[in-house]
């Protein structure tokens, strides 16, 4: 099989197309002939990682990916050949992620899609639709699940609306009921976050942002989530409500935040970071299952008309799929592994 590899960090070079051979699932493991790898800037981060040996000889990059799976191993229940599923942390603690044409992951890591679901958005999931899910589910007052209505009366406050993360919040936080406010940079974002499905826009480049937000939520922001929180946290503060969460996954903007004090005690603030990496089973269980219940509903799609545009690239293009996601593209990278989804 054909498979992107590399075996030390450092630029998009270090990645090569080489022929390996299919590897058999062992016990509680499935082999999935992957469709489409999702890349993440996780992927190209960990590819770089300052310069660190990486954890294995050889390494196969992404996280996520959307496939069939074509060998299930020993004490797997649930799954079987021929199931269509989505797959997420695939390289997770383990040298082989979705980069190739074959991947063997948990069993757990391959969630089953329902019918209809394109590998499109099957593959766009995993990082950004779990990392939304938890920052959706660590309010002091829940919910620790979501579902149509969980949210009913909440407002969510997007920053970064327009980002892949952002996206499936402003679309779960919609599924479940609440009132989405996104912030954005320019006009092309701002129509971005509005297909997603986000009630209203504010530009947070306006000097006048907080109070743009102050209006539109009189009685606070209930769940902040957060790329950006060395840039954002004097905002947060201002807009957040009593008892409310700032949810933040991400250093953009810088690696260290100035929290404004009185303004977080005096409402009673939870501020939470979130890894998916370090964040448990429990948490990544939930957000499957609970994904997998809004793809059942339609709530999740993606391309430019749902506010996500795609950008394709082959397998053999796989470097140029990192460096395009290191350089910021806008939607979702993803790679087309079989070569028929183009």
């Amino acid at each position: 099989m054909r498979s992107i590899v590399y075996s030390h960090t450092g630029s998009s070079s270090v990645l090569s197309l080489v022929e390996r051979e299919l590897a058999d699932p062992g016990p509680r493991e499935v082999r999935v002939r992957v469709t489409v790898s999702g890349v993440n800037p996780t992927d190209w981060k960990a590819r770089v990682a300052s310069g660190a040996k990486p954890a294995f000889d050889e390494v196969v990059p992404n996280q996520d990916g959307a496939g069939v799976i074509d060998a299930v191993g020993e004490a797997v229940e649930g799954l079987a050949v021929g199931d269509r599923v989505w797959l997420y942390l695939a390289q997770h603690q383990r040298p082989t992620g979705t980069a190739q044409e074959f991947t063997v992951v948990p069993a757990e890591r391959a969630v089953k899609l329902p019918e209809g679901v394109g590998f499109e958005i099957a593959a766009s999931l995993g990082v950004p639709a779990m990392t939304a899910h938890r920052a959706l589910t660590v309010h002091e007052f829940g919910p620790a699940r979501l579902s149509p209505g969980s949210l009913d009366g909440r407002v969510v406050l997007v920053a970064g609306g327009a980002g892949a993360v952002g996206h499936a919040a402003i679309q779960l936080a919609v599924w479940a009921g609440a009132t989405v406010i996104a912030t954005i940079s320019g006009d092309e974002k701002a129509a971005l976050a509005r297909a997603a499905g986000a009630h209203h826009i504010v530009n947070y480049r306006d000097a006048a942002a907080a109070e743009q937000i102050s209006a539109l939520a009189p009685g606070g922001v209930d769940h902040i989530v957060e790329v950006s929180i060395g840039q954002n946290a004097g905002l947060d503060g201002h807009v957040i409500a009593n008892h409310g969460s700032i949810a933040y996954y991400a250093d953009n903007g810088g690696d260290e935040a100035t929290i404004p004090v009185r303004a977080t005690f005096a409402k009673n603030v939870r501020i939470q970071g979130l890894l998916l990496y370090t964040v448990g089973e429990a948490a990544l269980s939930a957000a499957a299952e609970d994904i997998t219940a809004a793809l059942h509903d339609g709530a999740l799609p993606v391309g430019e008309a749902a506010g996500l545009p795609l950008t394709w690239f082959s397998l053999d293009e796989t470097a140029a799929a990192h460096d395009a996601v290191e350089q910021g593209a806008v939607g979702k990278v993803l790679i087309d592994v079989s070569g028929d989804n183009r």
